[in-house]
């Protein structure tokens, strides 16, 4: 009898080990495993940037500090380190608010790391920037001063789609043999985990040649800059119109060597925030089957967003 009890103890012991290991969502809700990695894969969201209540304030005096919190979010599934996202700070005039706001700022500052969303973490990790101003320096007879802070958010990011699609090398041919699928598009709505993503893929068979068209999309409200672009510069004074809307892209398809895609180099441009790739494989075999079709997309990220402040003179 005690044996028994021992072992149920131990049992309930491992359940509840399993349970707490459990991914958890929103409101701490466990998730099932593919549940979980269905909310991971999903999303049109990247870094997010905020100001912490009140930093700065609305109203500061000239004696006071400048006094700004950030808070960097990412918020999508492709992992960050220092070197690829940076955080900066225009719209002031250097010589009246005093102390470097303008010098870009790497959202993994002293985390080194800014891991996205996993079936671990479904919001994705989040670090503070902390950045302030030495003074403020009313000119002469300037009693307010009133600027627009425009906080400008630039990064690297990976978007990464496998969507399962049919192909069929022998699709006009008649024969007796049951088709375990049909060649068809396939619709990708809500995003993969990133900004820019794929929206569906359309697939046609010419003989034993698959041709895949993937549309490409902007799903974020920022811009899209060439994965070659300069980080630190965040698009400033404005963009080289050679990097507006590139995005490096590559295919892979394991049931079928590749022919060719277009548009060569492995470079795509947006227009309207929406582009095409089209890539052609030989399928071998004679009959119809399933697989991955591997997207791998590389771009850079630009968005902002603004906070209007007021410095009054200190009264005398």
């Amino acid at each position: 009898m005690q044996k028994r009890m021992v072992i149920s103890i131990v049992f309930m012991a491992f359940i509840l080990f399993l349970t707490s290991c459990s991914p958890k969502g929103p409101g701490q809700t466990p998730l099932d495993t593919a549940a979980a990695l269905r909310q991971v894969q999903s999303g049109s969201q990247g870094v997010e940037v905020s100001l912490l209540a009140n930093f700065p304030p609305p109203t500061l005096y000239d004696q006071d500090q400048l006094d700004i919190i950030l808070e960097v979010q990412n918020k999508g599934n492709h992992d960050l380190d220092a070197s690829s996202c940076f955080v900066r700070i225009t719209g002031i005039d250097q010589s009246i608010v005093r102390g470097g706001l303008h010098i870009p700022r790497s959202c993994a500052e002293r985390v080194g790391r800014l891991p996205g969303k996993s079936i671990y973490n479904l919001e994705g990790e989040s670090n503070q920037l902390e950045i302030r101003s030495s003074s403020i320096f009313l000119p002469e007879g300037v009693f307010e001063y009133n600027p627009t802070l425009n906080i400008q958010t630039c990064y690297n990011y990976h978007t990464r789609a496998s969507p399962q699609v049919c192909v069929d090398p022998a699709l006009y041919q008649i024969t007796t043999e049951q088709k375990v699928c049909i060649p068809q598009s396939v619709s990708m709505g809500g995003g993969q985990g990133a900004p820019v993503g794929i929206s569906y893929v359309g697939v046609n068979m010419v003989g034993a040649r698959a041709v895949f068209e993937i549309n490409v999309q902007n799903f974020g409200v920022g811009k899209v800059l060439s994965p070659y672009s300069d980080l630190q510069s965040c698009g400033q004074p404005s963009p080289d119109l050679t990097d507006l809307d590139r995005v490096a892209y590559s295919v892979q398809f394991s049931g079928g060597s590749l022919i060719n895609c277009s548009p060569a180099g492995g470079i795509i441009r947006l227009n309207n925030g929406n582009g095409k790739i089209v890539c052609s494989f030989n399928v071998p075999g004679t009959g119809a089957f399933e697989s991955p079709l591997l997207i791998d997309l590389d771009y850079n990220y630009m968005q902002s967003f603004q906070k209007s402040i007021r410095i009054v003179k200190t009264p005398q």
